[in-house]
């Protein structure tokens, strides 16, 4: 069965003049001065019919008449209409600009931005960081420029044709008719047109959000690219997306591009018609130069609005396109956000009961995981890659949320508590490292916002990083970020570190924290985590399993399921999985 066609005027272009309502009265004010430009449109070619006929009324008459003082008051007041044109057009532009981009734009932006703030950890994962900054810059701003093109086709264009029309047939029906016999044609070959460019335009914006992402990710992993000489191969890559994105952005901008100097030609059309017309009106049925050159004025005006609304046909095709994208991601389902709190101080009891949770439907990782943890126990997870150990901490901290089963907390269901109360309640020290730009102090205080200099200072001491910080040209004052090349990523290790040190927070999650330290930085750090770890619950996932012999207990995870534990003694004797993982490591 055959689908009825999407109507030009959708919900998405509704939904983006519903979304105007903050700016609503500077339409408003905006629409006004559309009016006042109109207006002076049309009292141009009145003036200059009038002073057309004054001038032909002179040259049949007395030439010894003075022309300049029968032309001049007309003369001024055409130049003041002139200038009213100019100065509310220009007042006009320069309102939709500064209130458009200042509360339409920024406030779309923002809502984008809180969007993501409650969208599921999984969606990050999911989507290319370049597609969302494509979206939120380049879409966004598509949309704030249809705005004024929203504004001319609706109101300007349509109502300044009105206007021309009804002075026109007031002027000499006939001409009328002559020139508003080709308006429908125009207007029904743009709007069709116009249609087939959308879907066009919606693959070149998501051809230009890879591009967005192909390029970020070259930069990020420079060092890697220029270390392995693959500076050839991204070439390669990003002329490939470029290519595809340059061919469907052709195809629109072809179609968009087209309607124009369509337009221009079937109003060519009647503008030679009424111009033969209008000299046989002339000739044989004595109707004043006068008229005939006003109607002929106003035809060409009446070009000059509808090629205004075939573009912005087109103009809308593509801000469709747009603003779909950006809708999508206003419209995604958000995480449950419980609002219950944690009941009492937490101790650390962890258990979890038959937990169940994959990434993908049809690829199951974790079945059926038990694990009880009690409180101030040193928990290590251990495994090879893919084993679920990273997923564990996914699940603790709620980045997702679980297939079946509970995770408990002091018995407390995490289920039914807040994300940000769950999440107040971990430290953390990653496995990949992030700094923002900022001072040092400001990045180790990232979690206590209001530590005192002092706090801060103890942190670095304890997480063996002071000394380092001392070395650098302004100290603990120090501005640096992820991009920073002048400390290195064992440094930047220790800062996260003593960020959480200086967090402490009573349950504790170390993802590869020792990773990127060497031996003798990682015996310093170990000693000040066991200071760290005293009376609190530890979760500790590590390949390098020197730094778990001390564990309180030990979980082998593989498949998603735990197949041993016990402490490191235990499980070296029984000569199991672990056993196998370990002699990997350290048989000589």
């Amino acid at each position: 069965m055959k689908k009825n066609k999407e109507p030009f005027i959708n919900s998405t272009v509704r939904r983006m003049v519903r979304d105007t309502r903050p700016i609503r009265k500077w339409l408003i004010l905006s629409s006004l001065l559309s009016v006042g430009i109109i207006a002076c449109a049309i009292a141009t070619p009145e003036l200059l019919g009038k002073l057309i006929d004054q001038l032909y009324a002179w040259l049949q008459g007395d030439p010894s008449a003075s022309l300049t003082a029968q032309l001049l008051p007309d003369l001024l007041i055409l130049f003041a209409v002139y200038a009213a044109n100019a100065g509310i057009t220009y007042g006009n532009h320069y309102l939709l600009n500064h209130v458009v981009s200042r509360f339409y734009t920024a406030g779309l932006r923002i809502r984008m931005s809180d969007k993501l703030q409650r969208l599921p950890v999984s969606f990050m994962d999911k989507t290319p960081a370049g597609d969302i900054i494509e979206k939120m810059q380049e879409d966004v701003s598509s949309m704030g420029n249809s705005i004024h093109g929203i504004i001319e086709i609706l109101i300007t264009g349509f109502l300044q044709i009105l206007a021309i029309a009804v002075f026109m047939f007031l002027k000499s029906w006939l001409l009328a008719l002559a020139v508003l016999a080709v308006m429908p044609l125009s207007l029904w070959l743009s709007s069709k047109l116009a249609s087939l460019s959308e879907k066009s335009w919606h693959a070149s914006f998501e051809y230009f959000g890879k591009m967005y992402s192909t390029v970020e990710e070259s930069y990020t992993n420079f060092p890697a690219t220029k270390a392995f000489n693959l500076e050839n191969h991204v070439q390669q890559h990003h002329d490939e997306i470029n290519t595809d994105h340059q061919e469907v952005a052709r195809k629109a901008n072809f179609l968009q591009s087209i309607v124009q100097p369509i337009i221009a030609f079937t109003n060519a059309l009647a503008y030679i018609l009424i111009a033969l017309l209008g000299g046989w009106l002339i000739v044989y049925r004595s109707v004043p130069v006068g008229t005939v050159v006003t109607v002929i004025l106003f035809a060409k005006q009446l070009s000059a609005p509808l090629e205004r609304i075939a573009s912005g046909f087109g103009e809308l095709q593509m801000v469709k396109a747009s603003a779909k994208r950006v809708y999508d991601v206003l419209d995604l389902e958000e995480e449950i956000r419980p609002a219950e709190e944690i009941h009492a101080a937490v101790e650390g009891n962890i258990r979890f009961e038959h937990v169940d949770f994959s990434y993908s439907k049809d690829k199951p990782l974790i079945e059926d995981l038990c694990i009880d943890v009690k409180k101030g126990q040193n928990v290590a997870i251990v495994g090879p890659t893919g084993a679920g150990k990273t997923t564990i901490v996914n699940l603790l901290m709620r980045f997702y949320d679980l297939n079946g089963g509970k995770i408990l907390i002091d018995g407390q269901d995490v289920a039914t508590l807040s994300r940000d109360s769950t999440r107040d309640l971990f430290g953390m020290v990653l496995q990949d490292t992030w700094l923002f730009k900022g001072t040092v102090a400001e990045n180790v205080a990232y979690g206590k916002p209001d530590a005192t200099r002092e706090e801060i200072i103890d942190a670095c001491d304890r997480a063996y990083c002071d000394h380092f910080i001392h070395t650098l040209p302004q100290g603990y004052d120090t501005v640096i970020s992820e991009d920073t090349t002048t400390i290195s990523a064992g440094q930047k290790q220790l800062l996260t570190i003593a960020r959480a040190l200086l967090a402490n927070k009573q349950l504790l999650i170390l993802d590869e924290a020792t990773s990127n330290v060497d031996t003798r930085t990682e015996i310093l750090i170990q000693k000040g985590m066991d200071k760290l770890m005293e009376g609190r619950t530890v979760f500790v996932i590590a390949h390098r399993l020197s730094t778990i012999v001390d564990s309180d207990l030990i979980l082998v995870l593989n498949h998603g399921q735990i197949v041993e534990q016990g402490t490191h003694q235990e499980l070296l004797e029984k000569q199991g999985f672990y056993y196998q993982i370990y002699t990997s490591q350290y048989a000589i």
